[in-house]
């Protein structure tokens, strides 16, 4: 049997080398800027941490395909068949790396017949590393030499004032700020990568409405962890918990949100 939270400490050694290379480019002048066919920006940081993280899970016991954005395309004729696989995102806020801005993350998630199961989320500014294993918890650690904290979602109901609804740094539109303006005297949080829900899933924040594209990988690690905080994504039209492993990769616009109380899932 596997121990997911052993595997998610492994997991976390192999995110924060990445951070290293990244940061090492982060550090420099030339971060080789391009832009890919959809016009998203690609750097030499983005290459070097997919590096890395592709030769570390494929040097572990555990073995599971790697699906990643910066890896080679497979096909979904090929990834349906896929029972388990690591779905990574080895530059999280691309945009924000260029900014120099610190809100950038390597993201690496287990994903099981469809859901996020095991989830690492590290920050190399700060040298923050989030992760999280089925049934076992989600968890912080503050530097190399940190001590693991247990994180949990903030509880609430959709009616209380003052609560903190995260937002885009990069992607705050109209849409969503009709969501933001139905609630009563929100406090805007602006966060970029997927730091927006790992400020729910710490209790940072308690809802994040995303009416923009996104992609599984940068999703799927942060949402492992958020599940495990005791929070939810789910579709915005539909109100189903987002799945992965779709015949396409964009997920739907989606609610992300901490623990809303009982009572008020019926009203």
């Amino acid at each position: 049997m596997t121990d997911y939270l052993a595997l998610a400490t492994e997991v976390g050694a192999i995110a924060r080398r990445a951070g290293a290379a990244i940061l090492e480019i982060y550090e420099s002048e030339d971060f080789g800027v391009e832009l890919k066919a959809d016009d998203s920006p690609l750097t030499r940081a983005d290459r070097a941490a997919n590096g890395v993280i592709e030769a570390g899970l494929r040097a572990l016991t555990f073995q599971a395909p790697i699906i990643s954005e910066e890896g080679d395309n497979v096909t979904y004729a090929t990834r349906s068949q896929f029972t388990r696989f690591w779905l990574v995102d080895p530059l999280d806020g691309t945009k924000e790396f260029i900014k120099r801005n610190g809100d950038f993350t390597v993201n690496i998630a287990l994903v099981e017949s469809g859901k996020p199961v095991l989830g690492v989320v590290y920050v190399p500014v700060t040298d923050e590393l989030f992760y999280s294993a089925p049934g076992q918890g989600a968890w912080q650690v503050n530097g190399a030499a940190g001590e693991p904290v247990r994180i949990a979602a903030a509880s609430f109901t959709l009616q209380d004032p003052n609560l903190r609804i995260v937002a885009s740094r990069s992607h705050l539109n109209q849409e969503t700020q009709d969501i933001i303006d139905r609630f009563d005297r929100p406090e805007l949080v602006q966060r970029g990568s997927s730091l927006k829900i790992i400020e729910l899933a710490r209790g940072g924040a308690h809802v994040y409405p995303r009416l923009a594209p996104t992609m599984e990988w940068d999703t799927a690690a942060a949402h492992a962890i958020l599940l495990e905080a005791g929070g939810r994504m789910v579709d915005e039209e539909t109100g189903k918990d987002l799945r992965y492993n779709k015949p396409s990769l964009l997920n739907p616009y989606f609610i992300a949100y901490g623990k809303v109380r009982e009572e008020l899932l019926t009203c």
